[in-house]
């Protein structure tokens, strides 16, 4: 069976940001649609994987990704150290997999995922596409070293 990563794999050549819906754009202090998740998940072919959206509006405090994974594909267990992750199911089925016993995914299926929380996810026969939201991670900086 394939195995992901939490974000899906890169795929060279391919743009990972859809086009905007209309009204999508404009100042990152206002309220705004940014896409239709049920919309894209539904557009998304079978068998891509990774993600079909990420969340890209300049000086925001959270990250989130439209992730598809193919069917019978895997995110292998992994855990997240630092950040709680919320992951709403949006399209197809799956399986969580946790230390307490499997979760079924289903469209509509809020999960919370603590930091440190361990977890692995795998695609129904549909695939799975799901919504993941978490605070964003600093950006790495360069800095001069003290004295230098």
């Amino acid at each position: 069976m394939p195995t992901d990563t939490p974000h899906g794999p890169a795929e060279p050549g391919r743009s990972d940001e859809p086009d905007r819906p209309a009204g999508a754009s404009g100042p990152a202090d206002r309220a705004r649609l940014l896409c239709d998740v049920r919309a894209l998940a539904a557009e998304t072919p079978a068998e891509r994987g990774g993600a079909v959206w990420r969340l890209d509006e300049p000086g925001r405090q959270l990250d989130s990704n439209l992730v598809h994974l193919p069917p019978g594909r895997r995110v292998d267990t992994h855990a997240e150290p630092d950040l709680d992750v919320l992951l709403l199911g949006v399209d197809g089925s799956g399986v969580l997999d946790t230390p307490d016993g499997p979760v079924p995914l289903a469209p509509g299926s809020l999960v919370w995922l603590p930091h440190g929380s361990t977890r692995a996810l795998t695609a129904g026969e549909r695939g799975l596409a799901y919504l993941t939201v978490h605070r964003r991670r600093p950006g790495m900086q360069i800095r001069t070293r003290p004295g230098g």
